[in-house]
């Protein structure tokens, strides 16, 4: 199974991060865990295309996570030429947050209807709602949900993706909480969104220390993952974003509570478990 960071930012723009997105491809199955800017062109660069997707994995709806779910939606249904559908699963909202995504893309739904013989109808999707311990399997892919807590955001679901004995577990913005540990006991990779707590209190915008929350830091994540006995640990959605002659930093803060792998890197970054 490869874990791809297919976007490794977060809500401030990065010229060079996409948004919040990670890619898992079990076999044939891919899977597409959120969808933040720029998700397509990363996929494209990770080997993938929206048209592959078995489905897509929605941890929750704030706009950094989902803002580019149209264009795989479009772009799935384009590169289908409409004749496959595009499973959707996340918590309770995401249905409504689709449908108000297709009647915002009408006019273009409506063009392209007219212009390619091959389009009759528009994009189709077929959207699940999860709550926390449902399971799921997409071809030979079998996915696990568990609570997260991102509160004010509710609900939040995290995932656990098994394929052929392998297991990773991507649980989205949370602070440590039972669901976690649930979704990432003895996984051989455990994707966490991180924030480092002391780079982000010297900030004095009231607004950008809110996010200390309900995000994990470096250091909840490596307790987590050496609570859990995680294999290796993934960092990604760094806050603020570090520079690769930084990532030495992160990883030692991480070291001093996990003692297995650590990985944190760009777009693109690929683990293979």
């Amino acid at each position: 199974m490869d874990i791809v960071l297919t976007g490794t930012g977060s809500p401030l723009p990065d010229a060079d991060r996409a948004g919040p997105s990670t890619l898992v491809k079990g076999g044939d199955t891919h899977l597409l865990v959120d969808a933040g800017r720029g998700v397509v062109m990363r996929m494209a660069g990770a080997g993938s295309l929206p048209m592959f997707l078995g489905a897509v994995l929605v941890t929750h709806l704030h706009s950094d996570h989902v803002c580019d779910l149209n264009d795989v939606v479009t772009t799935h249904w384009v590169m289908s030429q409409g004749n496959a559908t595009l499973p959707i699963y996340g918590p309770v909202g995401t249905a409504q947050f689709v449908e108000r995504q297709l009647h915002a893309l009408e006019p273009d739904i409506g063009y392209r209807i007219e212009h390619h013989d091959a389009l009759t109808a528009g994009p189709q999707v077929e959207v699940t709602e999860l709550e926390a311990g449902d399971s799921l399997t997409v071809g030979d892919v079998t996915v696990t949900t568990g609570a997260t807590d991102h509160a004010p955001v509710r609900p939040t679901i995290g995932f656990r993706i098994e394929h052929e004995g392998s297991t990773a577990a991507l649980v989205g913005d949370t602070l440590p909480c039972v669901g976690v540990d649930e979704l990432a006991a003895g996984v051989d990779a455990y994707v966490q969104t991180v924030i480092r707590r002391d780079l982000v209190e010297l900030s004095a915008n009231e607004m950008f220390l809110d996010i200390l929350d309900y995000h994990s830091g470096v250091v909840d994540a490596a307790q987590t993952a050496a609570r859990v006995g995680a294999g290796r640990l993934v960092l990604t959605h760094m806050v603020p974003a570090p520079t690769p002659d930084q990532y030495p930093e992160w990883q030692a803060r991480a070291a001093e509570h996990f003692d297995g792998e650590i990985i944190i890197g760009d777009d693109l970054t690929t683990i293979t478990i």
